[in-house]
């Protein structure tokens, strides 16, 4: 995960509703579903919160409790959290790889999709047990990658499939 530094520039805020400290704003909301308050925590430069949560009511059980230091540490541990989670099965979605015994040992088959907004592609690689590298070429994004297809593209001498 990329961490983000503060700007130097950039200064801290901290009122009972807005936080702005450590490259994250935490702002606390009217709760569109009910009468309650939420809390959204956005990190510098992105566009959307990366998280919504509800938020606590102060005493006179109408307004929202103020936001401290505390709560901000750890809405900022919590939000850093489900990015990591987020970019981590977003790794897991876009990078597959497999193990496919021969004849000549195992070798490694990896898919590795490059969601590109204009031209998405995916690199197909093969690895022996030694990590030298077989074979790469590119494919479709949409590429059918399971043990059937990596083992006929090995058995096709890397061949593209398909062809």
């Amino acid at each position: 995960m990329t961490h983000h530094e503060a700007n130097d520039e950039s200064p801290s805020i901290h009122e009972d509703r807005l936080w702005v400290d450590r490259g994250w704003t935490a702002r606390v909301i009217k709760n569109q579903d009910d009468d309650g308050w939420a809390v959204e925590m956005i990190l510098d430069g992105e566009p959307e919160p990366a998280l919504v949560g509800p938020w606590t009511m102060g005493r006179d059980k109408k307004n929202p409790k103020p936001l401290d230091a505390t709560a901000f540490s750890t809405l900022v541990k919590t939000a850093s959290e489900v990015i990591r989670r987020h970019e981590q099965h977003l790794h897991a979605m876009l990078n597959k790889r497999l193990s496919v015994s021969t004849d000549d040992g195992v070798v490694e088959v990896s898919l590795c999709i490059v969601p590109d907004e204009d031209d998405p592609y995916a690199t197909l690689s093969a690895h022996d047990a030694a990590g030298e590298l077989l074979a790469e070429l590119r494919v479709g994004p949409d590429f059918r990658f399971s043990q059937t297809t990596a083992r006929a593209w090995i058995e096709s001498d890397f061949r593209q499939p398909g062809r």
